[in-house]
């Protein structure tokens, strides 16, 4: 028996759904990146690709820990080609704009059901998406800064490829 309502549990299945597709659209923003010789523009989105997946994770295992069902649902088609790769990174921070809606939406539904686990857990969201938008603004002015300055390219390309990974997270992590 979950201590969550179904209508809670249905909207986390529809934000593991979306923290999916947005690890699938970074996998693919990736290989653009990769395709346009951007190996650590690459290396940025595939790392970004990897902090999604761990944030459907949590949310995974916040469901399992409530006692809920986990419904996964097909992920949508990511977009994959793309004008230039900065402009792969301004569509990531509207992206991370969009997920920011998603993650308050699903904090006033929390809130609306009394789902208090639930907005403890989706605090954690909110300040990451916080983090999320502030990195991805500061990419998009950085590009904005350099244009089409060769040089310029190359050392952010080079910036952003140093990037590690994060280690997965977990529920209390």
């Amino acid at each position: 028996m979950s201590s969550l309502s179904q209508v809670m549990t249905d909207a986390i299945n529809e934000q593991i759904n979306n923290e999916l597709f947005s690890s699938y659209s970074y996998l693919s923003m990736s290989a653009y990146c990769e395709h346009q010789q951007f190996a650590g523009c690459a290396t940025w989105m595939r790392a970004q690709s990897h902090e999604e997946y761990t944030h459907a994770m949590r949310l995974y295992d916040f469901l399992i820990a409530r006692g809920a069902r986990v419904k996964l649902a097909p992920i949508s088609e990511p977009q994959h080609d793309f004008e230039s790769v900065a402009a792969v990174f301004s569509i990531a921070y509207a992206q991370e704009q969009g997920v920011t809606g998603q993650i308050e939406r699903l904090y006033e539904l929390a809130f609306k059901e009394k789902a208090f686990a639930a907005l403890v857990e989706l605090e954690w969201f909110i300040k990451e998406q916080v983090e999320e938008e502030k990195t991805a603004r500061d990419i998009v002015h950085k590009f904005n800064l350099v244009q089409d300055d060769p040089a310029s390219l190359l050392d952010l390309d080079r910036d952003l490829g140093t990037r590690e990974a994060d280690e997965p997270a977990t529920i209390g992590g």
